[in-house]
């Protein structure tokens, strides 16, 4: 490949180290590239409120790809640019879906609206436990949950894996929603149909004029696969699941050494 024209990263596991921290090597050789008139985007699980320390940490860049392909945020502005989502009726389906093969399971719902600070995005029924430490939603019945459209619904079930609940799920609620995850410990996320980091990456790489083969991305988890296969040049970090290093065009380093900027450095 020759110098890429848009870089794509992941966040977790990828872009961050084991400390989720941008290292310095990272940010310098990213400026480099954006310096070098190359874009950058950021393509994540992560809803926007996440996002402006990671941009921070950076130093440049604009635009996330959030909730696995639903969202586009801009960071410097502080706007959710565009947002696809699934309708109560859907949530209603997919809440009924799950209760019926994983009745054990806990529910929650991501909304957006103009900003990453509105509050109440991640909203919770009691019965769901956290994959992640410091959570920031509010608490509601399930009944709740199914009153607002919502960018993703996430499926907890800490009991089982991530791989066997998506077994699970696929055949009552694959026609509904797109299932992945990027946490293995029992946490599925459903975006609206057809809906993946590669459809939202496609989007802004069409926004900024740069062809598929242009593109580079990063990536860790299953959220990370379609992407992987979409861009002109896919990269799986060392530390990534297998299925990702099955379909990547190459495996660099672990995140903890540095393996978005080993590539990087090849051009900036």
């Amino acid at each position: 490949m020759q110098a890429p024209r848009l870089v794509a990263s992941d966040v977790d596991g990828t872009l961050l180290d084991p400390h989720d921290q941008v290292t310095p090597r990272a940010a310098a050789v990213i400026g480099r590239a954006v310096a070098a008139g190359v874009g950058f985007v950021l393509v994540t699980g992560r809803p926007p409120r996440w996002i402006p320390p990671v941009v921070a940490a950076v130093g440049v860049g604009r635009l996330a790809v959030c909730a696995n392909g639903s969202v586009l945020y801009d960071a410097v502005e502080d706007r959710v640019l565009w947002s696809q989502t699934l309708e109560p009726a859907a949530l209603a389906d997919i809440a009924q879906a799950v209760a019926d093969v994983l009745p054990t399971s806990g529910l929650a719902v991501e909304r957006v609206g103009t900003s990453a600070q509105d509050r109440d995005a991640f909203v919770a029924e009691p019965a769901y436990r956290h994959a992640w430490p410091d959570s920031d939603n509010a608490i509601t019945e399930r009944s709740d949950l199914l009153t607002a459209p919502a960018v993703k619904m996430l499926v907890r079930c800490s009991e089982l894996r991530s791989e066997a609940m998506v077994a699970a799920l696929a055949p009552v609620v694959g026609h509904i929603g797109d299932l992945t995850f990027s946490h293995p410990g029992g946490l599925v996320e459903i975006s609206p149909p057809g809906v993946t980091k590669a459809t939202g990456l496609s989007e802004v790489a069409g926004r900024l004029g740069v062809d598929v083969a242009d593109v580079i991305a990063f990536g860790d988890m299953p959220n990370d696969l379609e992407m992987l296969r979409w861009a002109g040049h896919g990269v799986a970090m060392g530390n990534a699941h297998p299925v990702l290093h099955d379909v990547a065009d190459e495996i660099t380093a672990t995140n903890g050494e540095d393996g978005l900027a080993l590539v990087l450095e090849r051009w900036f």
